[in-house]
């Protein structure tokens, strides 16, 4: 009942920034939790950030703390994420994640998943 479509992907320098967005169709984002995750060939579905139903609390993975920022906007039904300060190993295809009343750092806590977004950051 929930379809969710990333977007933003795309090339950026090392030590750019760039910004993803995630917008669900089918229901409101207002009782949803939503996390991002990205996978590369040696690790898949690592996570990445995670918002609150409320939008008053986030969470986010060690290798991305201080650099990426979630944020959501429920009136458009879009969770963004912004990073910043961005390295190669950031490459990855990014996805973003939803389920009711839920968020935090493991995949299998999410039930709406969407197709993904590619992000390369050069040297």
């Amino acid at each position: 009942q929930v379809q969710l479509i990333e977007s933003g992907g795309g090339l950026v320098q090392a030590g750019g920034s760039l910004s993803l967005s995630c917008a669900a169709s089918g229901r409101t984002f207002a009782s949803y939790g939503v996390g991002w995750f990205r996978r590369t060939p040696e690790k898949e579905r690592e996570f990445v950030a995670a918002v609150s139903w409320s939008g008053t609390s986030t969470m986010y993975g060690d290798s991305v703390k201080g650099r990426f920022t979630i944020s959501r906007d429920d009136a458009k039904n879009t969770v963004s994420l912004r990073m910043s300060s961005l390295k190669p190993e950031d490459t990855a295809d990014y996805f973003c994640a939803a389920a009711v009343s839920y968020y935090g750092s493991a995949s299998a806590g999410y039930r709406y998943w969407g197709q993904g977004t590619h992000v390369t950051v050069s040297s």
